[in-house]
């Protein structure tokens, strides 16, 4: 309904819902019960400068350069019929590769494995309600505790796996 009512230089109506749902997914994200404004009125919002942010961005011809982007799924320019695709040519290991998702497993294990050793019992417990799909104010009334505890409990579990992915990183995978 809302991208109706705008215009994209370039683009169609399809582009501008694209857009209206970031602002969706921002508003969802960002919405805080504790403030005054409805979820209805925060997301129109956040639906509707979503939109007028792309329109001036492109306005400014920002996005010129992908507009003017050659396409990674056709021949590159004065290939014959059948010839390799620019993906194809400049493509590099897949993402199906034996040997990454072997090392992502092992990495993922040892996260899990990790977890008890890096958090306290109070964001184990709040991980684990928030990997379920339970909102702040659904974890502090299961936890007995208010959201602020529960938004610290998070923020400090992001940091702490955060920490612990960036020291993983830096030994190398023969020592871990």
């Amino acid at each position: 309904m809302k991208a109706s009512s705008f215009f994209l230089n370039g683009g169609d109506r399809d582009d501008l819902v694209q857009y209206g749902l970031m602002g969706l997914y921002e508003a969802i994200r960002d919405f805080r019960t504790d403030r005054e404004s409805s979820f209805r009125n925060f997301a129109e919002l956040c639906i509707t400068r979503r939109m007028i942010t792309a329109i001036k961005a492109d306005n400014r011809h920002k996005a010129k350069l992908l507009n003017d982007a050659v396409s990674l799924s056709s021949p590159p320019p004065g290939a014959s019929e059948g010839e390799s695709t620019l993906h194809e040519v400049i493509a590099g290991p897949g993402k199906h590769d034996p040997a990454r998702l072997a090392v992502d497993r092992d990495e993922l294990r040892a996260l899990v494995s990790s977890v008890p050793e890096l958090l306290s019992d109070l964001e184990s417990r709040v991980l684990a309600l928030y990997l379920r799909g339970r909102t702040y104010e659904q974890i502090s009334e299961t936890l007995g505790s208010d959201t602020k505890r529960v938004d610290n409990a998070l923020q400090r579990v992001k940091r702490k796996i955060g920490d612990f992915l960036h020291e993983r990183e830096r030994v190398p995978a023969a020592i871990a």
